[in-house]
């Protein structure tokens, strides 16, 4: 049984746990103060033969539908028919587990399709590849590339490096390899993937890959698309299609499942769902609702349990295994508590895994387990039996304040999917923090054996950084710049990153002047450089895949600050006056740019939209709004939030304008802090973030003050890896809140990178926060275990 006695703690861990305890009871208000909120669970249509019937948001229960999106009629044999009335939002139709847009088809030899007055006849069609004639000309296009008369177009005006780059790519690369890149219909232009047609707005149509081959689709508000055959032509913007065979429907991002049962059609709400604050509505008389409470403790039900059940016997059994044949990591010599600990930690991962495997099915639990969950995690990582450091205590409360502006935001929105953040970001701080815990632990219970050697870590690293090659590969190829299969590859690659560079220059700062040199240092450094390969992956993914400058800022933020810790290892104070001389030319290089003139940044090329927005945001309404609404929320905000009292009074009611903001959850998260705890609350924030990037770069000053003390090279080495992969973590967590606040203060142009610690970033807290709280908490419990002027009686209070 473990004990903890307040008497034996240190009054920063004193102060941790009272402050903890704080936001934990005012995640509790936020919960009970939140209102009751009602959702349609089935949408009930009935329609005699010949009749139809036009649903739009509102009797859809679809925030984002339009007025009038799906049109709906049944044939005199009793069949289900649907079209898309909306001008410009689309419908998809699921079937067989594969999601199509309506109004989009598959061509065949033989058709015809009409662009405007431009008429094309298919002579080929494919899953992999469409050969077609035109106004003057024989194409052909792969789903990558399209082929005039033979000859790929060259490429557009004011294509860029990256898009110039991935057309090469696409023709010198098998298809399996290539970018999928759509074919544009429309313009005046014949380039790149455009088939240019006189007096027809370009976009007017597209044929793009899709999983089950080349789809054409049109939209209807810019050009009308026809599609002839034997058997008649249609318009494939407003063709009707049949809901037999029918799973699911997407209308305006709100996932309804479709069911016919005796004549009546049956839509049944899954994500992104209305609320309302009482169980009535105005519908149609056709249409019936059978509403549902939101349940703040309701439980899963259906395959998810047996899903759960089974993953939670299988990892038990596994447990159950390892340690009878003594692989536990955790001997019986060692004590109660750190085994009741390692028993808690593992079964805190395994209820976050279990909580995702939840979500994914479409059944989560009530908010309310989320958050217990979530305390569960929280106290877990503040309570592992060991010293609390400044980096640790302050990276769980900046954890709690982020899932408490989640929940916050998750309550205030006005729709069921605004909770899902929240309890996404909660099972993934179950899984990251309980197996940081374990790791803590187990460096605990192996105190004192032999570490990894040299040569194995080494092998460990390079298949580290091979994984995250593959992951980014993986992204460019099936993915876009969201991820691939729900994950940011980019964040495991920064792990990589900064682990490989800790590495190199460990390594490279172990050589002596005394010690005999096999080649030149310039050579020596240069075969040491491995974490080149991976940067140029990343600069590569920037560039190409990503259509956002941000992580090439974010790149030369973590590059300064490397060579930073670099030069203040080696006393090399030209290299850092230097560096802080360019730094200085960087804020004031910002400077200049803000009283720039709107003409001048637009003749550089370099992402001119970007800045144009940021410099007169008023003269772009539409691509401007994310900064005009971020700007009036925190105005709203001012110094003592929205409601006068830090946010203190609006806790679990509707969130305003600010949750108008797109991208508020990643992006504009800050947005949102500022506009309901004011200016006096990002303040004390902003104290925080700082003591966990002091806290972090505390531990790496100690840990290379233990290099420079030992006289073990192997040691030496090791010590320098944790000081400059604390550097190169610090560094990419640095970027992250400047960049963010930058954006949101308007102090730079809107960069897509999430707030540390404050965004729902599931990869990015899974991927790199949860590695980086757990590597500072075993540096510093190494640090501490190799101290021996530390007494015993110190280390079992420590421990307690």
């Amino acid at each position: 049984m473990i004990r903890f006695r307040l008497a034996d703690r240190s009054p920063g861990f004193i102060a941790t746990a009272a402050l903890l305890a704080v936001l934990c009871l005012l995640q509790l208000v936020c919960l009970w103060r939140a209102p009751p909120a009602w959702s349609p669970e089935r949408i009930s249509v009935s329609l005699k033969p010949g009749e139809s019937l036009t649903l739009g948001a509102a009797e859809l229960a679809a925030p984002q539908a339009d007025s009038a999106h799906l049109a709906l009629r049944r044939g005199a044999d009793g069949s289900w028919w649907a079209s898309n009335v909306s001008a410009g939002k689309q419908v998809l139709l699921q079937r067989d587990g594969v999601d199509r847009r309506m109004g989009s088809t598959a061509l065949r030899a033989g058709q015809s399709f009409r662009i405007g007055a431009a008429r094309f006849d298919v002579a080929d069609a494919g899953t992999n590849q469409l050969a077609f004639s035109g106004p003057g000309a024989t194409w052909r296009y792969d789903g990558a590339t399209l082929y005039r008369n033979g000859s790929a177009q060259p490429a557009c005006p004011e294509a860029g490096l990256a898009a110039r780059a991935v057309a090469l790519w696409n023709r010198a690369m098998p298809r399996a390899l290539t970018v999928a890149r759509a074919l544009t219909f429309g313009g005046n232009l014949y380039c790149g993937n455009r088939l240019g047609i006189a007096f027809v707005d370009g976009a007017s149509a597209t044929i793009a890959r899709a999983r089950d081959g080349l789809l054409l689709s049109g939209a209807a508000e810019r050009a009308p698309l026809t599609i002839s055959s034997a058997a008649g032509a249609f318009d494939l913007a407003r063709s009707a299609e049949t809901l037999a065979g029918v799973q699911t429907l997407v209308a305006g991002h709100t996932r309804l499942g479709v069911r016919i049962d005796d004549g009546v059609l049956h839509l049944l709400p899954q994500r992104h769902v209305a609320l309302y604050p009482e169980a009535q509505a105005l519908l149609p008389a056709q249409v019936t609702w059978q509403w549902k409470k939101r349940g703040l403790w309701t439980l899963p039900g259906g395959r998810a349990w047996s899903v759960a059940l089974g993953l939670c016997v299988l990892l038990a059994v596994a447990a159950a295994m390892h340690w009878q044949r003594g692989a536990w990591p955790f001997t019986r010599d060692t004590g109660r508590a750190v085994r009741a600990a390692a028993g808690a930690s593992a079964l805190l991962a395994i209820a976050g895994v279990t909580a995702l495997l939840f979500q994914r099915s479409g059944s989560a639990p009530g908010v309310a387990w989320s958050m217990l969950l979530a305390w569960a995690a929280l106290w877990g990582c503040l309570l592992v039996p060991a010293r609390l450091t400044l980096a640790t205590a302050a990276g769980v409360l900046l954890l709690a304040v982020g899932l408490l502006a989640q929940l916050d935001m998750g309550f205030g929105g006005a729709e069921s999917a605004a909770l899902r953040h929240f309890q996404k970001s909660v099972a993934l701080l179950a899984v990251g923090l309980g197996i940081g815990a374990h790791l803590r632990l187990r460096q605990r219970a192996a105190a004192g054996t032999p570490a990894l050697p040299q040569t194995s870590l080494e092998w460990v690293l390079a298949l580290f950084a091979l994984a995250a090659l593959a992951a980014l590969l993986m992204q460019v190829v099936f993915g876009d710049e969201t991820g691939v299969f729900d994950l940011q590859p980019v964040e495991f690659a920064k792990l990589a990153l900064t682990a490989l560079t800790a590495h190199c220059l460990a390594i490279g700062l172990g050589w002596h002047a005394d010690m005999p040199e096999q080649s030149s240092p310039a050579r020596r450094w240069l075969r040491l450089a491995a974490p080149v390969l991976l940067f140029a992956a990343l600069l590569g993914l920037a560039l190409v895949q990503v259509d956002d400058y941000s992580p090439l800022i974010l790149l030369l933020v973590w590059c300064m600050a490397m060579a930073l810790a670099w030069a203040l290892a080696t006393r090399t104070h030209a290299a850092t006056a230097a560096l802080f001389g360019v730094a200085c030319m960087a804020a004031g290089g910002v400077a200049w740019l803000r009283g720039a003139g709107v003409a001048e940044v637009a003749q550089w090329g370099f992402y001119a939209d970007r800045f144009l927005v940021w410099l007169d945001p008023a003269q772009h309404p539409h691509t401007g709004q994310q900064l005009l609404l971020a700007a009036r929320a925190i105005a709203e905000g001012a110094w003592w939030g929205a409601d006068n009292v830090l946010g203190l009074g609006s806790m679990g009611q509707p969130g305003g304008s600010a949750l108008h903001i797109p991208a508020v959850q990643d992006d504009f998260a800050p947005s949102f802090f500022l506009n309901r705890h004011g200016l006096l609350g990002a303040l004390a924030l902003w104290a925080l973030q700082a003591l966990f990037l002091v806290g972090l770069l505390q531990t790496a000053a100690r840990a290379f003050g233990a290099s420079e003390r030992t006289r073990d090279f192997r040691l030496a080495w090791l010590w320098r890896f944790r000081c400059f992969a604390l550097c190169g973590g610090a560094a990419f967590v640095l970027g992250h809140f400047l960049l963010s606040w930058g954006t949101n203060l308007a102090i730079f142009p809107i960069m897509g990178q999430p707030m540390s610690f404050l965004s729902a970033g599931g990869s990015h807290l899974l991927f790199f926060i949860c590695p980086l709280l757990a590597f500072s908490a075993i540096s510093a419990q190494s640090i501490e275990e190799n101290q021996p002027c530390r007494s015993t009686s110190n280390m079992k209070s420590w421990a307690r």
